[in-house]
């Protein structure tokens, strides 16, 4: 297995996330590319300490944009929302609301 670090990157704090996270009790994060699903809940459960239910991602396509001019790209990137179960939650979503 890899570093659980290197397999999640950051959270994503959006209203609908934190909406998410306090109703359905959903944690959004920005996870490696080539991260499955095994791995993300892997490292979820072993970083937060929290039992999953179900992990959900989505792969997203960088942006070109104009940079003077050349043209570049953004970099891909994939987006996982992971369900807890009943009683666990993560703590770097308190206090934002």
């Amino acid at each position: 297995m890899r570093n659980v670090y290197g397999i999640l990157r950051k959270p994503i704090v959006t209203e609908k996330s934190i909406e998410s996270n306090e109703t359905e009790n959903k944690v959004t994060l920005e996870v490696d590319i080539k991260a499955n699903k095994t791995e993300i809940k892997r490292a979820v459960e072993e970083l937060f300490g929290v039992r999953v239910i179900k992990v959900n991602t989505a792969r997203f396509e960088g942006k070109y944009k104009r940079f003077r001019f050349k043209m570049g790209k953004q970099r891909d990137w994939k987006k996982a929302v992971v369900t807890l179960q009943e009683g666990d939650r993560v703590d770097f979503f308190e206090g934002m609301r």
